[in-house]
């Protein structure tokens, strides 16, 4: 059997598709020379060598467009709709989330502020179905592994507190959470939208903190953190100009453990340390604005 082996051009992928519908579904073709592809068309289909592409990889998008239309079945049209119970199965009915990882990417910050916090419900919020779905396999993990540990760490940290939900956090919100119910909301390395066109996409955007302070309760934390220095400056910027937020001071950041967390526990802060890339974090307080509060006349 001889073997073909092509090195496509561009320009030639149309018919290098074009052979993949010729001989068989899910072909993988090699080759060193377009003219030896163009060849193989004429060839007999027992003359070369296929190669079954693996079915079992799927790709995994690093970012969604948040103003698409996307399926969210969960999603109700109230807070009231929405059922908890399959999502904290073991926790006393009536407990309410009050910490949310908006775009928790494969959980990291997630598990660990359930590790910090074992009496709080922590939700993890993620747009692509895909990312969900491996979360949901890892927090199920941790706890099969909990119960079956019989040491100390279990009776505070059995993973039961945390979960994800497969949300779009710009579009549905007050469906998910009333007014004032998270203490913390976290908002790490999101999507830089770097083109001006997209700005309206950025998860910290002027349309949108009216419906963040909605749902965050007054004295509760919103922690910003990215790699990208204009995309800092733009959060901040929003968020210095918006009535509802004040900016925690050195001295408060330094005394919150929740700041080193945001730094170092997620999938996205890890590569950014490994790479040696600079972090930029900005904290901000929720407040109310008819009662007089740092930095008020």
């Amino acid at each position: 059997m001889q073997t073909l082996s092509v090195r496509l051009r561009r320009t030639d992928s149309i018919v290098c598709s074009l052979v993949g519908l010729i001989l068989l579904p899910k072909v993988s073709i090699i080759a060193l020379d377009v003219s030896l592809l163009k060849r193989s068309i004429l060839m007999k289909v027992s003359e070369i060598q296929i190669i079954p592409m693996p079915s079992g990889r799927k790709r995994i998008r690093a970012h969604a467009n948040p103003l698409s239309d996307h399926d969210f079945p969960e999603v109700p049209l109230v807070p009231a709709g929405m059922d908890w119970s399959k999502h904290y199965p073991k926790v006393q009915a009536g407990q309410q989330v009050t910490i949310a990882d908006i775009g928790c990417g494969f959980g990291g910050l997630s598990v660990t502020l359930a590790e910090m916090f074992p009496d709080k419900l922590v939700l993890g919020l993620e747009i692509r179905g895909m990312v969900v779905n491996a979360v949901e396999e890892r927090i199920q993990k941790l706890r099969d592994d909990a119960e079956a540990d019989n040491s100390e760490k279990k009776e505070t940290t059995n993973y039961q507190n945390v979960s994800v939900l497969r949300i779009n956090i710009m579009k549905h919100a007050p469906c998910v959470f009333n007014q004032g119910q998270l203490e913390k909301m976290f908002f790490l390395f999101p999507d830089p939208h770097f083109k001006r066109s997209n700005f309206r996409r950025r998860v910290i955007n002027p349309n949108f903190l009216a419906v963040y302070a909605y749902i965050l309760k007054v004295g509760g934390i919103l922690y910003t953190i990215t790699d990208v220095e204009d995309l800092h400056k733009w959060m901040a910027k929003h968020l210095d100009e918006h009535p509802l937020f004040e900016r925690l001071t050195e001295e408060e950041m330094a005394a919150d453990p929740c700041v080193e967390a945001i730094k170092c526990s997620s999938e996205e802060g890890k590569k950014v340390s490994r790479h040696q890339g600079n972090k930029y974090p900005a904290i901000y307080r929720r407040i109310d604005p008819f009662k007089k509060h740092k930095g008020s006349a």
